[in-house]
């Protein structure tokens, strides 16, 4: 029932993801941060059975760090979102496969920025947008509509709202609450959260 969104622009990418943690029919948390800074330059977020997200994500984080203190430079969106689609695919075919849905997102200045849709059979795709979860049904036509290639971060965080806004209005799940952060040329940062009391402000 958790939701991500993802938005590629021409200089930026932009991640969106509800705070609420639930097993079953039973709400734990409404705080839950399912973005991950990675590097100054990379975003993972993640959602699936929450064991295996919290491990999954930070044996990506930690093995990427390590990179860049052995080599003394980080990992491209590129090469990291390979390195964590290649890691699942092999978890995939062993005794403990992660169920792990999740957005590579990450700016480089030569390669520009990049998004990355991974689901848990480790199918791996650069995308312009898109979603994970029950959510994401109703953001597709949303997406359709609105993005174009030369979107900026205010049309996008615009989007992410529509989007929000529906999933509360259509989908029989109460997610209150969204983060959302971005990542481009100046780094990575939180943006303002979404939530049913500031759509409806």
């Amino acid at each position: 029932m958790e939701t991500l969104l993802g938005i590629k622009g021409p200089d930026f990418v932009m991640l969106a993801a509800d705070t609420t943690h639930a097993r079953s029919i039973i709400v734990m948390k409404e705080d839950q941060n399912k973005i991950h800074k990675v590097s100054d330059n990379l975003l993972i977020s993640t959602v699936g059975e929450s064991g295996d997200t919290e491990q999954f994500t930070e044996f990506v984080s930690k093995n990427i760090a390590l990179y860049k203190m052995r080599n003394g430079y980080d990992l491209s969106p590129h090469a990291s979102a390979h390195f964590t689609r290649k890691n699942l695919a092999e978890y995939l075919r062993s005794r403990t496969p992660y169920q792990v849905f999740m957005f590579v997102a990450g700016y480089d200045p030569n390669e520009g920025p990049e998004l990355t849709f991974i689901d848990y059979l480790a199918n791996a795709l650069p995308v312009n947008y898109a979603g994970h979860g029950y959510g994401a049904i109703f953001a597709s036509s949303i997406y359709d509509r609105y993005w174009h290639p030369n979107i900026t971060q205010a049309e996008a965080y615009d989007v992410f709202k529509k989007c929000i806004a529906e999933i509360q209005k259509r989908l029989v799940v109460n997610l209150k609450n969204f983060t959302v952060a971005v990542v481009d040329k100046d780094g990575v940062r939180d943006l303002e959260p979404i939530s049913a009391a500031s759509l409806a402000a």
